[in-house]
C-alpha cells in the first residue's frame, strides 16, 4: 500500500515504484551470467607458454631479414644483400651443396644441415615471408626458425 506525503488520502500517488523493475532485471542478469557460458562452445587447447629459446648463431646459418617494400612488394635481405626470388633460390642452393661438400658429402655420417633464420618486420604481409620460406625448403633447408623480440620482463626462459 503507497503512503501519500499530503494531506489527501483520496488523491492517487505519482510515484513510480521501482523495486519490482530492479528485481526482474537482477534476476534476468543472473541467468545471462549462468547462461552465457554453456552457449560458447570451444575445442579444448593447451596453448604454449610464452617463452624464448637462446639463438646460437653459427657462421654457417643463413640470416634472412624479410619486409614489405612500396608498392605491396617483398624485399627479402640475404645478410645485408638485397635478393630477389631467384637470387634467393640459387643462393640458397649454393650455400647448402657447399655446407654438405664441407662435410664430405651427402652420406657423410652426422652431417649437420646449416639453418635459415628469419627476420620478419611486424607489418611485412604473410605472403612475403611464406615465400622466403618455401624457397628455403625449396633449396633443400630442412629448419627454419623465426627471429623475434620478446616483451621486456616478459620473457620465460625454459629449463
Amino acid at each position: 500500500m503507497a503512503v501519500s506525503a499530503g494531506g489527501d488520502d483520496s488523491t492517487p500517488m505519482s510515484d513510480i515504484n521501482t523495486t519490482p523493475l530492479v528485481d526482474v532485471m537482477l534476476v534476468l542478469l543472473i541467468i545471462f551470467l549462468i547462461a552465457v557460458p554453456v552457449v560458447i562452445q570451444t575445442v579444448e587447447v593447451k596453448l604454449p607458454d610464452v617463452s624464448f629459446d637462446a639463438t646460437t648463431t653459427k657462421p654457417e646459418n643463413v640470416s634472412l631479414s624479410v619486409r614489405g617494400g612500396p608498392g605491396g612488394t617483398c624485399e627479402v635481405y640475404w645478410g645485408l644483400t638485397k635478393v630477389n626470388s631467384n637470387e634467393l633460390l640459387e643462393r640458397a642452393v649454393a650455400k647448402l651443396r657447399l655446407e654438405i661438400d664441407k662435410q664430405g658429402g651427402p652420406s657423410a655420417p652426422g652431417l649437420e644441415l646449416p639453418e635459415v633464420h628469419i627476420r620478419g618486420d611486424v607489418n611485412t604481409p604473410y605472403r612475403c615471408i611464406g615465400g622466403a620460406v618455401f624457397q628455403m625448403q625449396q633449396a633443400g633447408f630442412s629448419r627454419v626458425g623465426f627471429i623475434s623480440q620478446p616483451p621486456p620482463g616478459g620473457a620465460v626462459v625454459r629449463s
